[in-house]
């Protein structure tokens, strides 16, 4: 066993305490908070000097609950059976896109596909669009949002001499915001089912 020539007491550093992980720690806690404080503020470090604007909260979709949609049921009511949300006309304000159609006992009720928006202030959403009319005699499958543009899958019928329950006519369409309406295109051809 090897001896120190220095008395044990002068070598207290080399023996770790609880009281040592302590007093790093306090330290470390101390360097982190000191140099987060003095970090610049990312979000006004490369603005130009000038008046500081605050941007608008975001704005909620619309609800469907409550709008009178363009359809007529009779003694039945309307039933949404899909809905998507988004900023179709470029606004900044969410609009919504709502499948509806009459809630038949028995049947397919055809759909009507409606745009609604709610404008700041107002009391309750409004019908802005009808993208299918029921008239029409037609039926949403696929429905979606994408990129400022709505898409469908729609059957239909290629006569008025086919059934109801049996749509024979199978196309996709898209609706885009063109020049104050919405445009409809088929991105594919119509099909026989």
């Amino acid at each position: 066993m090897q001896h120190s020539a220095v008395p044990e007491l002068e070598l207290a550093h080399t023996t770790t305490r609880p009281i040592h992980w302590v007093a790093t720690a306090t330290a470390l806690a101390g360097v982190v908070a000191l140099s987060s404080g003095m970090q610049p503020d990312s979000a006004h470090a490369a603005q130009a000097a000038g008046p500081q604007t605050k941007s608008a909260p975001a704005a909620s979709a619309p609800a469907t609950t409550g709008v009178a949609f363009p359809l007529d049921c009779g003694p039945v009511k309307a039933v949404v059976q899909k809905k998507a949300s988004g900023d179709l006309d470029g606004d900044g304000r969410p609009e919504t896109v709502a499948v509806v159609h009459c809630d038949a006992g028995m049947g397919t009720p055809p759909d009507g596909v409606y745009v609604l928006t709610q404008g700041a202030g107002a009391a309750k959403p409004r019908v802005v669009a009808t993208l299918v009319a029921p008239k029409a005699r037609e039926t949403v499958t696929d429905f979606a949002l994408r990129d400022g543009a709505v898409l469908a899958t729609l059957l239909g019928y290629s006569t008025a001499d086919v059934p109801s329950c049996c749509p024979d006519v199978k196309e996709t369409a898209k609706w885009q915001w063109q020049n104050g309406s919405f445009v409809r295109s088929t991105p594919g051809n119509a099909q026989n089912v």
